[in-house]
């Protein structure tokens, strides 16, 4: 499960640990807006998209977008956090799948050249989103919200990403370990 802010580095991260993966060998989970039966119905819709056995999937971004980003965005209700924080560590023990949760680590300061550059840059001005401004102006929000995750919920690693290389280079030593 790769998490952190917008602009942390996701995406490329996804990018670099599947470079010399066989395309059999595993399935990408991107991030995407959720149904309104989704929004219900959190986790057990995730559980339709956890993996088969055998199988590796990397969630760019996951269910604990429900505890980061759409509480700090309004997208979702006190209860429907509360809810989740209350039940997010025994539904994963419950799943009988191995998770290896990994948050990217920027400042503010770095976020927001990450997230200027992509408004100039020829080969990122894709990834522009009206939300890139307002996820910036709430990055303090954001820290209120990631440090609940990151002390109420299991088996976080987290990456200093401001350093995209070493971060990388960290995390595939952490993946590299798993059992």
């Amino acid at each position: 499960i790769l998490e952190g802010r917008d602009g942390a580095g996701k995406s490329g991260t996804v990018r670099e640990l599947t470079r010399f993966l066989p395309p059999y060998a595993f399935r990408v989970q991107p991030s995407f807006m959720p149904s309104k039966k989704m929004m219900r119905n959190w986790l057990s819709e995730w559980q339709k998209l956890l993996p088969n056995h055998g199988e590796i999937v990397i969630y760019d971004r996951s269910w604990y977008s429900r505890a980061l980003l759409q509480p700090v965005m309004g997208w979702c209700s006190k209860r429907s956090y509360d809810q989740f924080m209350r039940l997010v560590n025994t539904w994963e023990d419950q799943q009988g799948v191995t998770f290896v949760k990994l948050w990217l680590s920027i400042s503010e300061a770095e976020q927001s050249t990450r997230l200027n550059n992509r408004q100039t840059d020829p080969l990122r001005y894709w990834k522009y989103s009206p939300n890139d401004p307002i996820a910036l102006s709430k990055f303090d929000m954001l820290t209120l919200y990631k440090e609940r995750v990151l002390t109420e919920t299991s088996g976080w690693h987290i990456l200093d990403y401001n350093d995209k290389q070493a971060g990388r280079l960290e995390a595939l030593k952490i993946l590299s370990e798993v059992k």
